[in-house]
């Protein structure tokens, strides 16, 4: 199975892109798309919450494996330049810019905007991604499209098989009650291999918890490894005690503040101590303020793109994180929002 955020700006046509690439689903400030032939199985993310909030994107882009980028002949606008700056942060390793519309330009128009986009984004993760040209009229360009998903699936799969011994991680980012059964939830294994009867908690409440029952693709399973999308029936937890941005695992940090290395964009704009950013790690987010920075070891009153520095934040609600997770800062009172990454000092 593979997970694909499909991202850019309202105009890029990536909305009508993803509805060629699934049948619609679950709508919410994201909505899911799904495609299933033989043993191919694609589930397709639209941030459709996405200018308005940036928290979409982050949900788009943490329950997928392969990133689209589309963008129209008119080039970038400011949403499309954000998303390019959001996956750079995040380090964004799989993924494609779609050059969308081709049909309503000309060949040598489509190159000149592909050597431009491959000059902008020199030196960040997206530099070495694919590039497809496709039609939102005739949709030319579709098979191919797909085939190199499915090829970009194959070594994501490969990559998470290194996961499967990892202590068991599930990212939640549904929860509902069905009568008869309890508790359902509706999320990705981040890591580890999942089994019916594990008992496990669901952080950041610490609420303990045991599978009952999982699916995947509707299908009941004994097990589901690393990347795979499950729903899973819980007993011992009720739907009102576990919502999205929740994780079941077993090894969790909860914390409130936190202390970050963290590593600003050359692309921001300068932030200073007390400022209040929203901090963002999985589908959980945070106001935080910030209460000191560091810089070399000496404390500093501002931050500047391009540098790096230690943080003290303050938040404001528990979250939780394991050593490896990465954080993204935002400033929701800019233009361009995304700021930051870090990671636990």
């Amino acid at each position: 199975m593979t997970k694909i955020a499909i991202t850019g700006s309202e105009k890029s046509g990536k909305t009508t892109l993803a509805g060629k690439l699934g049948k619609k689903g679950n709508v919410t400030d994201v909505t899911m798309y799904d495609y299933a032939k033989n043993d191919s199985i694609l589930t397709t993310i639209d941030a459709t919450g996405y200018p308005v909030s940036v928290k979409p994107l982050i949900t788009a882009l943490n329950l997928s494996d392969v990133a689209l980028l589309c963008i129209p002949p008119e080039g970038l606008d400011p949403q499309a330049a954000e998303c390019i700056i959001a996956l750079d942060l995040m380090q964004y390793k799989h993924g494609i810019v779609v050059l969308t519309k081709a049909d309503s330009t000309y060949p040598f128009a489509v190159d000149e905007l592909k050597a431009r986009i491959q000059n902008i984004t020199k030196g960040t993760a997206l530099e070495n991604w694919d590039y497809m040209s496709i039609s939102t009229t005739s949709f030319e360009g579709m098979e191919e499209l797909k085939e190199l998903i499915l090829e970009m699936g194959t070594k994501v799969d490969e990559e998470q098989r290194e996961l499967d011994k990892l202590s068991p991680r599930i990212m939640i980012d549904q929860s509902f009650n069905v009568t008869g059964i309890g508790c359902v939830v509706l999320g990705v294994v981040e890591q580890g291999t999942i089994n019916i009867k594990d008992k496990m908690i669901a952080y950041p409440t610490k609420k303990e918890l045991e599978i009952r029952s999982i699916q995947m693709h509707d299908v009941d399973v004994k097990s589901a490894p690393a990347g795979a999308r499950v729903g899973l029936a819980l007993k011992g937890i009720q739907s009102k005690d576990i919502d999205r941005g929740f994780v079941v695992s077993n090894e969790e940090t909860v914390a409130t503040d936190l202390v970050i290395n963290c590593g600003v964009s050359p692309l921001a704009k300068p932030f200073n101590v007390n400022d209040m950013l929203h901090l963002y790690v999985g589908l959980q987010s945070s106001p935080v303020r910030v209460v000191e920075i560091s810089e070399d070891g000496n404390p500093v009153e501002i931050a500047n793109p391009g540098k790096e520095y230690i943080l003290k934040l303050e938040g404001t609600k528990e979250i939780s994180y394991i050593k490896t997770d990465r954080f993204i800062l935002s400033n929701l009172d800019e233009k361009q929002r995304f700021i930051a990454y870090g990671h636990e000092q």
